[in-house]
């Protein structure tokens, strides 16, 4: 049975001209009012109207617009479907028992053909329980099969449809695809606004998730913030990739939950059965090494499952054991971007954060990071960073600060402050040399917690600086009730600032406002001379960049000191000649 084209189109809640041949309004009133499991189906094998009591079995499942085969995926079993197509094409009613459940009543189904499609009334034998107690049981069931916060299906249906899916698979040509998705940044959500935030985001995630659906598609909360879609029928590689892309597209706009607009958004691994496995476990694995692939190609893209990538997850694991002994071991250390303040003096460095692999070689941040927060890491590698980059500095001119990035974990942790305050004295820094760059992920609740920390560490004297604005939530909030030294603009929107109109906009606004609200502004990925010219004419106080100078290892900062006037000079030089 194979869906058509022309049947992927809008869901309506009106009438339509392939319902059956009723009065609309006593159509509605009887499937109101009955007490059967009662539905009907267009040409397109599509859901047209439908009794309430099989909303309450099948939930969100059962929706206008939604393929048979979602309700009753028995309907793709061969034995099932033969009878099911007899009857579709204009052949006589037939009953069909349909498989269940391990602990489900036994059902069947009637099958009946109408003037433009068929219906269908579903019996389930009651066993002798009363009108109450069968309608327990339908709300027990639907719980039991639905996820209770998305209204998706859930991780036990999931299990049960990947199975009858497999089982469906015939000729060459049937495919059945297994698309695992995971929301990015989900826990920085989690941790700054709240659970109550995160279900809310979890909620509207499902629907958009639904909403990018069509026919032959079901979707499932497998877990935590983790999603799947099982797709049949289906020309494949090519139509997974296109709800891969779909569904990606739809999580680049932002989520708005208690008036905050925030940004997650989805990464996805894709499996084919047959090729990629022959039973659940093994899809449900190879879709899983995929998605891995796609969260470490730097998230927000699909991955489908090829076998190379199974030394991608073995060395996952091995990075893992790894980091536990990295920094005891020395595998840890830092290099320092330079900072610098036109014409042509620097102020100071940005502390990075690297990994030596002794067998490996270097393993860049986006990938070990993770790793570590997901461990519980990022507290005990984030104080050695602060206190390794305030021991470096220490050799530098003393009028040179030092900037360190904090994770949301480390800013979170209740300690920070009590930490960097024992750093400081350790060392013998000056506290105004150290400079904290926080993102706006770690603000998106205004706790008093919150600003408790930074306006200790303000007290302290050491400068704070929020990071990679504009590219998450930007709320000007930030701005008015936190005690900000520093507003570093994301080089997303230095890239193209030489021919984006729009981006100089963005960038002078952001420049100006920082600029009245008494806040310096720094330039990220300043990476030639034309976008130097021109933040330098519209006084961005800071640049930072492969331009003015690259990540340079402890040993080298000195000799860059040193020859930095002549540098930055020969540079401005190129700068005065662009354009």
């Amino acid at each position: 049975m194979h869906p058509k084209a022309s049947g992927v189109g809008t869901e309506s809640e009106g009438p339509s001209s392939s319902a059956p041949r009723a009065d609309d309004a006593l159509l509605a009133d009887l499937l109101a009012n009955t007490a059967d499991l009662v539905s009907f189906y267009d040409r397109d094998f599509r859901l047209t109207h439908c009794a309430a009591t099989l909303k309450g079995v099948y939930g969100s499942v059962a929706a206008v617009g939604a393929a048979i085969w979602e309700i009753y995926p028995a309907f793709l079993l061969a034995r099932h479907r033969d009878e099911f197509l007899r009857v579709f094409q204009g052949g006589p009613p037939a009953n069909v028992d349909l498989s269940r459940s391990s602990g489900e009543a036994p059902r069947s189904v009637f099958v009946f053909s109408t003037a433009n499609g068929v219906g269908i009334i579903e019996s389930r034998e009651q066993g002798g329980r009363s009108a109450a107690e069968e309608q327990e049981h339908v709300v027990l069931l639907h719980q039991a099969t639905h996820d209770v916060l998305t209204g998706l299906q859930n991780r036990r249906r999931f299990g049960e449809r990947l199975q009858q899916a497999l089982a469906a698979i015939g000729g060459p040509r049937s495919k059945a695809a297994l698309l695992q998705i995971d929301l990015d940044d989900f826990k920085a959500v989690n941790d700054t606004l709240g659970h109550g935030a995160g279900d809310t985001l979890l909620q509207l995630a499902a629907g958009r998730i639904r909403d990018a659906l069509q026919e032959g598609e079901s979707a499932y909360r497998y877990a935590g913030d983790e999603f799947a879609v099982i797709q049949l029928g289906k020309e494949q590689p090519a139509e997974a990739e296109r709800l891969a892309g779909s569904l990606i597209d739809a999580f680049k706009q932002p989520f708005v939950i208690n008036g905050i607009p925030v940004f997650v958004g989805s990464s996805i691994g894709i499996a084919f059965a047959p090729e990629h496995g022959t039973d659940g476990e093994q899809l449900m694995k190879a879709a899983d090494i995929a998605l891995y692939a796609a969260k470490t190609d730097g998230r927000g893209c699909a991955r489908t499952f090829n076998r190379s990538m199974l030394l991608l997850l073995e060395q996952r694991e091995n990075l893992r054991r790894s980091l536990r002994t990295a920094l005891e071991r020395g595998e840890l250390y830092l290099e320092y971007q330079p900072l610098v303040r036109p014409p042509s003096s620097v102020v100071g460095f940005e502390a990075l954060l690297r990994w030596r692999h002794p067998e490996i070689g270097i393993i860049p941040p986006s990938v070990f990071i993770p790793i570590a927060e997901g461990d519980g890491l990022m507290d005990e590698i984030g104080r050695w960073v602060i206190e390794e980059a305030c021991r470096q500095a220490l050799s530098w001119p003393a009028s040179l600060t030092v900037a360190v990035n904090l994770s949301p974990a480390q800013f979170l942790s209740g300690s920070l402050t009590d930490t960097v305050a024992q750093i400081i004295d350790d060392v013998g820094i000056r506290a105004e040399r150290l400079e904290l760059e926080i993102t706006e992920t770690v603000l998106l609740e205004k706790t008093i917690d919150n600003i408790d920390t930074l306006n200790t560490l303000n007290v302290l004297g050491i400068r704070i600086s929020l990071d990679d604005f504009g590219t998450y939530y930007s709320s000007l909030s930030y701005l008015k009730n936190f005690p900000f030294d520093t507003l570093k603009i994301d080089k997303y929107f230095i890239a193209d600032l030489e021919t984006d109109r729009k981006g100089q906009t963005i960038v002078r606004s952001i420049i100006n406002l920082a600029h009245g609200l008494g806040i310096s502004v720094t330039a990220e990925g300043v990476e030639n001379s034309a976008q130097a010219k021109w933040l330098i004419k519209e006084n961005c106080d800071c640049l930072q960049g492969h331009f003015l100078g690259r990540p340079l290892g402890a040993e080298a900062v000195g000799e860059f000191i040193q020859r930095s006037p002549l540098r930055m000079g020969r540079a401005m030089e190129e700068t005065n000649g662009a354009g």
